[in-house]
């Protein structure tokens, strides 16, 4: 380990050269990193979610939706978080029990019943957000909407929410409901829940060498941790992901946590930029003070190899037990 730390700090001249900043998030060495503190992209999705993916896109091709997948993906999100049998929350579609149907068939049923709900919206000539709405209102609202402009908004919504409830109010905390209430049929506010969990493509970043990082880092997004993995063929751990990324990107890192740390300028987390590194300490038992490392994303959020690999939020009590600091590769 001495000599590798040697080996690495004598790099650290040719690393100085990347002549930018860039925040990278990895997992070099840490296994003990709870599932609930990582999530799946920039969608937010939570690991239990983002196990079913491949189950989500198996039906999805199934039912000819191929498309939809992050969108199925999103509601399971909203409806379980991914941890009940009936993940999608789909029993009532069939005319059963809530939770009736186990996680499997809950997602097929899932998967089918919005793939109905998309042939009468293009049946209808309504979009796509009042499909979503539909999936927690049930298909009368797509008449309802294709009778009044063909075009969701939250006043439809509403309106159609309002009506079927008889003007009957319910206490509603979440942050898309400003007065904090909704009318006490289903959820009014569906389309706006939903869409915290759906992007319009990968992240964005303004500095190209930061682009060019990430483009490759979320290449994994969704794929297994592995311990001491460090290519796309073996699979990533922590540091192996970010040597691995800015290495595409035109710039060598170390290959461990620790030896990344060591040849950074060390900095304060409310000082990091995107494509800077983020170091934490103590998540696992080893010599080394360093133990894991990811890619700043801004918004105190980052890109690393968890298990699986993808996004999660620095404020989340875990990280912020770890955490030691961000470090920035400067020319």
């Amino acid at each position: 380990m001495k000599l590798w730390r040697w080996l690495a700090l004598a790099a650290l001249p040719i690393l100085l050269i990347g002549g930018l900043f860039f925040a990278v998030i990895a997992s070099d060495d840490d296994e003990d990193q709870p599932d609930s503190a990582i999530t799946a992209d920039a969608m937010n999705l939570s690991a239990e979610v983002y196990k079913h993916k491949l189950t989500v896109e198996k039906y999805c091709k199934e039912f000819g939706i191929s498309d939809q997948v992050m969108v199925i993906l999103a509601i399971m999100q909203v409806e379980s978080g991914g941890k009940s049998g009936d993940v999608m929350q789909a029993s009532e579609s069939l005319g059963l029990p809530v939770n009736t149907l186990d996680t499997e068939a809950s997602i097929k049923q899932g998967v089918k019943y919005f793939a109905s709900l998309l042939k009468s919206m293009k049946a209808a000539g309504v979009d796509l957000n009042t499909a979503i709405q539909s999936y927690n209102y049930g298909g009368g609202f797509i008449d309802y909407v294709a009778k009044h402009g063909k075009k969701y908004t939250l006043e439809l919504a509403t309106a159609f929410a309002k009506e079927k409830s008889g003007g009957k109010k319910v206490t509603y905390t979440n942050a898309v409901a400003k007065e904090g209430w909704r009318y006490a049929y289903g959820n009014m506010y569906y389309v706006s829940v939903i869409s915290q969990y759906l992007v319009t493509g990968g992240a964005k970043f303004d500095d190209k060498t930061v682009q060019a990082i990430m483009d490759e880092a979320l290449k994994y997004q969704g794929t297994r941790y592995v311990f001491g993995g460090s290519t796309p063929t073996t699979g990533f751990d922590c540091s192996g992901l970010t040597s691995w990324c800015y290495g595409r990107a035109g710039i060598k890192l170390p290959r461990t946590a620790q030896a990344q740390y060591d040849a950074t300028a060390h900095l304060k987390i409310s000082d990091a930029k995107p494509g800077d590194l983020v170091f934490f300490h103590s998540t696992y038992d080893t010599a080394d003070y360093v133990t894991h490392v990811g890619i700043y994303v801004g918004g105190m959020k980052m890109y690393n190899a968890g298990d699986p690999l993808g996004y999660a939020d620095l404020n989340s009590s875990y990280w912020q037990a770890h955490l030691i600091g961000a470090g920035r590769v400067k020319r």
